[in-house]
């Protein structure tokens, strides 16, 4: 099944005909949607003319599957723009129409597969499993009937907003204002069947960390957490194919908030959990407001015991999950005295409390204990938790996953292994809270890595205020439903996908760039950890060309909103526009401070523009805050209060402050300086020598020269150099603050060997000389292919290998749009472990020219993958040329604040080669998930920046 979206990006009128093929696994995706003027003759007509078929529902079944078919009659009459009639004591008299039904709840599904009309085969003893299917003379009076059955309440809701998914209402058309496209005829194929049922149980989210934003919102919109906001959640949550919910927390109670919102999500389908910290269905506050004593079962055993006797007599016959064991007060470590005997005697006695109050069925019941911080070292040093419970594993809360069940092992824990993962968090090293910062490839990885090792009762995100979270919860969900589905290349298209379903697919492809371009920029670093020193501002022009690649990518989301209908305005600021505006105005802001600080401490008169400047990017993030909270006629208001600039330790501050600025006195009269690339020192006044980066022929670099005023006048410079061949471009006549002008080298005037010559700036103030040294050697490389050194280094990015050796059971694959730069390169399956370099061992090999023979150094940058092998560390192996392997552990000095902090795991080894020339680079698998991203070859020191030297010359 493929996913296609409407074929106009206006609410247009048309036709829908909707293709359900035969399979038996999801694909995850939609299938296709085509609009035609005219329906194919055979076709079941959902709508025709915008006369909408009728619906029905037994009045026997679930009151979540009535409340479902509502929605699609509200659907198809949003679509149709007419009346659509849904009844439930009856059939319809008509020739045609669209049934809804449950195994075992519904008399008209039941006859159905008792006479042998229907297969349900694909539905007995089935988790929320779904058939649907365009039956002939399924009974007395009806011609033809659309069929949704049902394997139990969700299966049968599943299949419900699975048609109004491929009539292309979306999933977000509340909580993101996708607008609903017009059709008058809507149709399914003929003779097509289409069925599906989840790979994983639980599929899920997490509202958490949700003040200021979420809860200011909710209570303005709904006057606090109660049925009515959840019951728009739970809405949202079925239309993606979730059934698992850990409620808003921070100060509230589910249970206790809101009488109904227990009984709510009861009816609705979903199933309803508390946190990691929150055991036996009390919230956290709960023991603020009912608790006796201390949070301590040593010395509070039996108030404890109480307290959560409570909490499951109140959950009653209620479809929940119970959480086991016990952390300490408001999400701490429990006190130095726990032990695993006592964590093991605590579960015992709330499983007797369960045992003798839980009026749950048994056969749905389910009991987790959460690995979540400590309590996973309480496991690895013996902890084991009952057969039947169920352990949910949990990532560093920066997306790493800590602990897997090694390959083959998953099965010998019956109560099945989950995943708790993180899409915002409160905490070390910084909070991030505000936008979305969430890579879907990264995500993909690491959820694809559970997978494979037989992760699958549960997988369960940390969505935070849930908005502006749209896109990540979509991916998540979706390759949840069917991770073998969600292959890497159907990941890939995904963004392109997703586009389309808000969109339409004229501007499909570009939003799909954006979407997968904005959120490699926002992963390279979260938005709380970035300052005016994240970014190198004179080597390899890293912050400026940060900063220009947002301002591009901004100025193209511009120009696709202008020629978007506006009735998709609002969805498009929420879902595209504003985390590219307000990610590329923040990087400008930090920027224009670290400008302001090296001019200052280079005496620029351009300084105090960077100090106005900064203040104007300050204002603007208010301003693009004040736009979101304006949009939809002011519905989002309060959704982007989370304060994000002027972090200075992990806690959010109270308020945004402005990054500090530093203002200078200008001289007087003019003054002439000079800076250069590579340098964060002026002339006059360094001591240093002013030279440029060796010009190489075959990198055939450009390099600036900064001439500023360190006055208050303009004045008027020559720039003249010792050498024709030294070239740059056009100069100004005269300088008021500054001006830049690129140097480059005529290769075909330079000399053979190294030289070094000079230009000089001259004015009436002075004038600087600046050296510009030039290697042009005689070789031509003619029978090498490959990167070439140049400043010291050879840079590359890892998917560039020049060979790759797989072996019968496993391949090297890239992972596109991964990591920080370009792509990941790593080893599939991910569930090999030990291999031996050289015998069993995938290899890689990168050919690379040095100048020179001598010691170097290979820096390795690694995704920041974790030791979720039992903390033995992960490994792979390394030589150049013929050399023997050095097996290099990725763990080993692991400095977790640094490395999640910074996205990267760089790993630095020495070697030496005896001969200048070419050589070969050789990389070795071992382990699994060590992903490469890029590798540099260092034969001296050169500047450690925040990505890494642009990739070397490649030399055909």
């Amino acid at each position: 099944m493929t996913l296609s979206a409407p074929t106009h990006s206006l609410l247009p009128t048309g036709s829908w005909l909707i293709l359900l093929c035969i399979i038996t696994a999801s694909t995850v995706l939609p299938a296709t949607i085509n609009a035609q003027e005219t329906v194919p003759s055979g076709c079941f007509d959902i709508a025709t003319n915008a006369n909408v078929t009728p619906l029905f529902v037994s009045p026997n079944d679930w009151p979540g599957v009535q409340r479902a078919m509502g929605d699609l009659q509200s659907d198809l009459r949003k679509l149709t723009q007419n009346e659509v009639r849904f009844q439930s004591a009856g059939l319809p008299h008509s020739t045609k129409i669209v049934i809804a039904g449950t195994v075992g709840k519904s008399p008209e599904i039941d006859a159905l597969i008792a006479a042998g009309t229907l297969d349900g085969s694909f539905l007995d003893d089935a988790w929320e499993a779904y058939h649907i299917e365009v039956i002939e003379h399924p009974f007395e009076g009806v011609e033809q009937a659309l069929v949704i059955a049902g394997s139990d309440k969700r299966g049968t809701i599943f299949g419900i907003y699975e048609i109004s998914r491929q009539m292309g209402v979306s999933p977000w058309y509340f909580w993101a204002d996708v607008p609903v496209p017009h059709k008058k005829n809507i149709a399914v194929v003929p003779g097509c069947l289409l069925q599906e049922k989840p790979a994983v149980q639980y599929r899920g989210i997490f509202l958490n960390d949700e003040n200021p934003a979420l809860y200011g919102w909710v209570h303005e919109t709904y006057g606090g957490f109660n049925h009515e906001f959840y019951g728009d959640v739970f809405e949202l949550m079925l239309r993606l194919k979730s059934n698992y919910l850990w409620t808003a927390m921070w100060g509230k109670a589910f249970y206790d908030d809101d009488p109904l919102n227990a009984p709510t999500a009861d009816m609705y389908g979903v199933v309803i959990g508390t946190s990691h910290h929150e055991p036996m269905g009390r919230a956290h506050v709960e023991w603020d407001r009912y608790g006796e004593g201390a949070w301590n079962y040593q010395t509070n055993e039996e108030t404890l015991k109480k307290f959560w006797k409570e909490g499951i007599e109140r959950i009653g016959s209620y479809e929940a999950t119970i959480t086991l064991a016990m952390r300490g007060d408001g999400d701490e470590a429990m006190s130095d005295e726990t032990n695993v005997d006592l964590l093991q005697r605590i579960v015992a006695d709330q499983r007797e409390i369960i045992a003798e109050n839980s009026q749950q069925d048994p056969d749905k019941e389910l009991q987790l204990w959460a690995l979540y911080k400590e309590v996973q070292q309480y496991y690895e040093d013996g902890m084991r938790a009952p057969d039947d419970v169920m352990l949910l594993l949990a990532d560093d809360n920066w997306g790493n996953a800590r602990l897997l069940p090694p390959p083959g092992t998953a099965k010998e824990h019956p109560g099945g292994w989950g995943l708790y993962y993180h899409f915002d968090y409160v905490g070390d090293p910084r909070n991030y809270k505000w936008i979305n910062t969430n890579q879907i490839s990264r995500v993909w990885e690491q959820m694809n890595l559970a997978w494979e090792h037989e992760v699958e009762r549960m997988w369960l995100v940390n969505v935070g205020d849930l908005k502006p979270m749209e896109y990540p919860i979509s991916f998540f969900l979706d390759h949840a439903w069917n991770p073998d589905a969600m292959t890497m290349e159907k990941m890939t298209e995904y963004p392109q996908t997703w586009a389309a379903a808000q969109f339409g697919p004229e501007f499909a492809q570009e939003i799909g760039h954006i979407l997968t371009t904005y959120t490699k920029y926002n992963a390279r670093r979260k938005h709380e950890l970035l300052s005016p020193e994240t970014y190198d501002l004179v080597h390899f022009r890293e912050a400026a060309g940060v900063v220009a690649d947002y301002n591009k990518l901004r100025e193209q989301t511009k120009a696709i909103e202008a020629k978007l209908p506006a009735a998709y305005h609002d969805a498009f600021y929420q879902l595209v526009l504003h985390p590219v505006e307000a990610s590329a105005n923040l990087n400008e802001l930090y920027y224009t401070a670290a400008l302001n600080h090296l001019y200052a401490d280079q005496g620029r008169g351009a300084t105090n523009a960077m100090i106005a400047l900064t203040q104007k990017l300050f204002a603007k993030d208010q301003q693009i805050t004040d736009r979101y909270h304006s949009i939809a006629n002011g519905k989002w208001n309060h959704m982007m209060d989370q304060t994000h600039i002027g972090y200075t330790y992990w806690q959010q501050p109270d308020e945004n402050t402005i990054p500090e600025t530093v203002e200078i006195l200008n001289l007087p009269s003019a003054a002439l300086a000079v800076a250069v690339e590579g340098s964060d020192q002026a002339w006059p006044g360094s001591n240093e020598k002013a030279e440029l980066p060796t010009f190489d022929k075959f990198n055939r670099q450009l390099f600036y020269v900064d001439i500023f005023n360190r006055g208050s006048t303009p004045f008027a410079y020559t720039v003249t150099a010792t050498v024709p061949w030294i070239t740059f471009t056009e100069v100004t006549d005269e300088v008021t603050f500054q001006q830049r002008i690129f140097v480059s080298i005529d290769w075909e005037l330079a000399p053979t060997g190294s030289s070094s010559e000079t230009i000089t700036i001259s004015s009436e103030h002075g004038e600087e000389k600046v050296w510009v040294h030039v290697f042009n050697p005689a070789t031509e490389l003619e029978n090498f292919t490959g990167f070439v050194e140049a400043n010291g280094y050879v840079s590359i990015e890892a998917e560039n290998f020049s060979r790759a050796t797989s072996t019968d059971s496993i391949t090297w694959k890239v992972i596109p749009n991964f990591g920080k730069t370009k792509s990941g390169v790593t080893t599939f399956p991910p569930t090999h472990y030990d291999l031996i370099p050289g015998e069993t061992s995938p290899q890689l090999e990168y050919d690379f020219y040095l100048w020179e023979p001598g010691p170097i150094k290979i820096n390795t940058l690694l995704s920041p993958s974790l030791q979720f092998n039992a903390s033995k560390g992960l490994k792979m192996a390394i030589a150049v040329d013929d050399n023997a392997p050095q097996v290099i552990n990725i763990h080993e000095g692991y400095n977790w604040y640094q490395i999640v902090g910074d996205n990267i795991n760089q790993i630095v080894n020495e070697h030496t080669v005896a001969e200048p020339g070419a050589h070969t680079l050789k990389i070795w698998a071992i382990d699994p998930s060590v992903v490469l991203q890029k590798i540099i070859i260092q034969t001296e020191e050169i500047p450690r920046t925040y990505l890494g030297p642009p990739q070397s010359y490649f030399h055909e």
